[in-house]
């Protein structure tokens, strides 16, 4: 049984950090064009989209999102097909700048698992990582390029993301195994 320590974000926060990240995103790629976003299942997709809205907002220009399931790609032994043939159509990579969106970056190995994933869809010519926690404890030579907040943790803690879109609730609580 988990026991929230903490709230980390609350509603607002998440909107500024989203924010912040996309100002980041168009500064350091100087704009948007050959731009997506790619976010890893399940929570990493809504905040794609979030992520779309206010780059479109800052630049008025629309950017692609697709939502990216790496059950097939993982390497802790649960491997799964949750859909096949979901009906969204995959996306060319070659030669794009590839935004790579997850709630909470950990160990890396989800991370590591959606690279594989993304290099089928070709060659892009970058790919970046924003996440709207880094709680550390990286098991691979894996860093985010837009980070929403930094979160030192212990191993004993979690960090729950609860999303209105999947959640029904817009917080980010650190909480403890009892």
């Amino acid at each position: 049984m988990e026991k929230i320590k903490t709230v980390l974000l609350d509603e607002k926060a998440i909107g500024r950090a989203v924010r912040r990240i996309a100002h980041e995103i168009i500064e350091r790629n100087k704009g948007l064009e050959n731009t997506i976003l790619v976010g890893i299942h399940t929570r990493g997709v809504p905040l794609a989209k979030r992520l779309a809205v206010e780059l479109e907002a800052i630049e008025g220009l629309s950017v692609p999102v697709f939502d990216l399931d790496i059950s097939a790609y993982r390497d802790d032994g649960k491997r799964r097909i949750e859909k096949v043939g979901s009906g969204q159509p995959a996306f060319d990579g070659d030669g794009k700048t590839i935004v790579l969106v997850d709630d909470v970056l950990f160990t890396g190995r989800t991370v590591r698992s959606a690279l594989n994933a993304i290099m089928e869809s070709g060659r892009p010519q970058f790919i970046e990582l924003a996440v709207l926690i880094d709680r550390g404890h990286r098991e691979l030579p894996i860093r985010a390029d837009y980070v929403g907040k930094s979160v030192p943790t212990s191993r004993r803690e979690t960090v729950a993301v609860r999303l209105s879109e999947t959640d029904a609730v817009n917080q980010v609580v650190l909480c403890e195994e009892t």
